[in-house]
């Protein structure tokens, strides 16, 4: 039924219920000679071993934790048939996505998808003449595990194996699952504490899996070689510095296993040949600080991407397989042009780049000519597809933007054609329907900040608005389509992304303008964007809702203590907001790796200055604070629980008003939730309802049936 208590347009009314009051003790900490108070410091616990579990907590904070969930339980209780609405109206629509098998090539095809009413992935792969064969059904594997996510599914080389990464326990450390494909049989190659995310790959000859192990702080620091077939695992390399993250793979062509030691600022390349996998890896260049590249392979050449001399948004350069030297410079710099990724095939190399905030694909011929693969939208995203054999004569590329739900696109290489192979339609789901805009923001000191905004055509006015965003990292916030989104939209929103400084929207000078010092300029960026959205009668003043996640989840918390009264509610997924404090804690996971994104505390005095400045745990302040929902992962090393938990008991403490703040905790995950679309829908409906019931919108809204 509706909601009882929320008419369009009035504040919303909210439970009478008390919130936890978390106990207080004062914790001083001395630090280059500045002196500040952390009272709730005692919420946090690292085990001596293993993972955290409610069961193993001490008393007192298993006490507290437990009654921020009943309080989240009680204060969300009166949303229940809101988000039973969204959840309903999320899982009748919802796409079943299957990607089709990639074009005819010689050998296997692997594909994967989600089928219609399922809500875990199954892989397959299918010959030249559509014979299919399923090879890993998720669902099969999560059974019995209340987390469940796996990632880096890939066949062996000969076709003879598929493996992959799964996480049972939500602590981001990982076991390796063989298949072999013939017999059927799986088996775990790797039984814990591998590392996911381009932590394993095999050998060019599949005689060997290489493979990554996370070490007691969670760092990814040494790489082995086990055998397929069985036997004692090798060390390959052993990384000594913290501030180093690792990955490894194969060449497009096969030439080579590459494992890239990476951070921020440096990196450093080492290869090992496949007629040579048990040498030892060969440097491609010494890493030196300042410097990033990264290697693979294409037309009898080594490629190298990288950032040298000046080139902030990458040049491609061809080197001498043998020596390693430069033979020439294939792709030159462009200031503002940043080359997002290649992928090499035997008759093209593919690079993906951006152009004014957009992606556009480019074709390099074996001749050096050139066809760019534009396409004439306002706002979408394009990636390459994994698993593509490098003779193929197509590439697959998937595209979607924020009304068109992502489709399968065959790029010819000799050619460019292009064949849309399949999409992934929602039931009743009309792209006709929506608008799509591309805005620009004012920021305080002049700079313009692109905006994507999605609206239905027939809304008219200012809307109720959601603005995301994350501006971190150099990681770009895409204008991707999301299920989610479009069904707040129908219910009455607007649904808007602010690219804020800090991503990599507008090149790498972008992603410089959002760190360290200048971090603060993601929040006001961010602000910009709602007042901008405000003015501009896209969202009705007063009815605006901050969402991010992680590093999103700072951006958003910051914002909000910069300017409280700006938002009706505010959503922060595993938000990272006890910064100073986690900034400060050099056995963090990834402390040494993230110091030149945000500073270092422990030896700059500046550094600490300016995110004592920022950080939203320090910036709580005597100001009437929107409702606030955060979530928290048990079992997140990343953004423990106790960073979301520390700034509710504050906001709690020193907020003027009355609205709640709230800790929605999951016991079960990490710092992501398990790899189940149920799950991620039922979270989604839970936000929606809670965004609806800040900005006064009813459940369901008037005209809940169109299309």
């Amino acid at each position: 039924m509706p909601s009882s208590f929320v008419s369009p347009g009035r504040p919303p009314v909210w439970p009478d219920v008390q919130p936890p009051v978390a106990p207080r003790e004062t914790h001083e900490i001395r630090q280059l000679g500045r002196v500040r108070t952390d009272a709730y410091a005692w919420m946090k616990l690292i085990p001596s071993s293993g993972t955290r579990t409610l069961d193993t907590l001490p008393p007192r904070l298993r006490d507290h934790l437990q009654a921020e969930m009943r309080y989240a339980q009680d204060v969300l209780h009166p949303l229940e048939a809101d988000v039973r609405w969204f959840h309903e109206r999320l899982s009748a629509g919802a796409p079943a996505i299957q990607e089709p098998p990639p074009p005819a090539a010689a050998g296997w095809r692997y594909h994967a998808g989600l089928p219609e009413g399922g809500s875990h992935r199954v892989f397959c792969r299918s010959d030249a003449d559509g014979r299919t064969q399923r090879l890993l059904d998720e669902a099969v594997r999560a059974e019995g595990h209340a987390y469940y996510r796996a990632t880096d599914h890939q066949p062996s080389p000969d076709g003879r194996y598929f493996a992959w990464a799964e996480d049972v326990v939500g602590d981001d450390r990982h076991r390796i699952c063989l298949l072999d494909i013939a017999s059927g049989d799986v088996r775990t190659l790797v039984a814990a504490d591998a590392f996911g995310y381009g932590g394993f790959t095999f050998s060019p000859s599949s005689r060997h899996l290489f493979w990554i192990w996370r070490d007691a702080h969670s760092r990814p620091t040494r790489l082995y070689r086990s055998p397929v077939e069985g036997g004692e695992a090798a060390l390959v390399h052993e990384e000594q510095d913290p501030a180093i993250f690792m990955r490894v793979a194969r060449t497009a062509a096969g030439g080579f296993v590459t494992l890239t030691l990476a951070g921020p600022d440096t990196g450093e390349v080492r290869l090992i040949a496949a007629d040579a996998e048990t040498d030892s890896p060969r440097p491609v260049r010494p890493r030196r600080r300042g410097v990033r590249y990264e290697v693979d392979e294409w037309n009898g050449a080594l490629l190298m991407l990288t950032d040298a001399d000046g080139a902030v948004d990458r040049k491609l350069l061809r080197l001498d397989p043998v020596t390693l030297e430069v033979r020439d410079e294939l792709i030159p710099h462009r200031a503002g042009v940043p080359i997002l990724a290649i992928r090499p095939f035997a008759e093209a190399l593919v690079r993906l780049e951006r152009v004014q905030g957009l992606h556009r694909l480019v074709l390099t011929h074996l001749d050096g000519r050139e066809t760019t693969i534009g396409f004439d939208e306002p706002a979408y995203c394009l990636a390459l597809a994994a698993l593509q054999p490098y003779g193929a004569g197509q590439a697959r590329i998937t595209h979607q933007a924020p009304a068109s739900p992502p489709c399968w696109v065959d790029v010819d290489l000799a050619s460019g054609r292009r064949h849309v192979a399949g999409r992934a339609d929602p039931r009743g789901f009309d792209p006709a329907a929506y608008c799509v805009e591309r805005l620009e923001a004012r920021a305080p000191d002049g700079e313009t900040v692109p905006m994507t905004v999605l609206s239905r055509r027939d809304a008219h006015g200012p809307q109720p608005l959601l603005l995301t965003g994350y501006g971190a990292y150099g990681i770009a916030r895409e204008p991707d389509f999301s299920w989610p989104a479009a069904v707040l939209v129908d219910a009455g929103f607007r649904y808007a992304i602010a690219h804020v400084r800090g991503g990599s929207e507008k090149g790498a000078r972008w992603y410089q303008d959002g760190c360290r010092e200048h971090k603060g300029h993601s929040m006001t960026d961010f602000i910009a964007c709602a007042r901008h959205l405000a003015a501009s009668g896209h969202a009705a003043p007063g009815r605006i809702v901050a969402h991010g996640v992680s590093a999103g989840g700072l951006l958003v918390c910051g914002a909000m203590n910069m300017e409280p009264g700006l938002w009706a509610g505010v959503i922060a997924q595993v938000p990272f907001v006890d910064m100073l404090n986690t900034m400060s804690d050099a056995d963090h996971p990834l402390v040494p790796l993230l110091r030149p994104d945000w500073g270092d505390p422990l030896d700059d005095p500046q550094a600490y200055d300016w995110i004592a400045g920022i950080s939203p745990y320090e910036n709580v302040g005597r100001a009437d604070y929107p409702p606030l929902l955060c979530t928290a992962g048990l079992k997140d090393d990343r953004v423990p629980y106790w960073e979301p938990a520390k700034l509710v008991a504050n906001i709690r403490r020193r907020g003027t008003g009355d609205r709640p703040a709230i800790l929605v905790l999951d016991p079960d995950s990490g710092h992501q939730g398990s790899d189940d679309r149920d799950q991620a829908f039922a979270q989604a409906a839970l936000f929606w309802a809670f965004a609806c019931r800040c900005a006064g919108v009813p459940v369901p809204p008037a005209g809940a049936g169109r299309s």
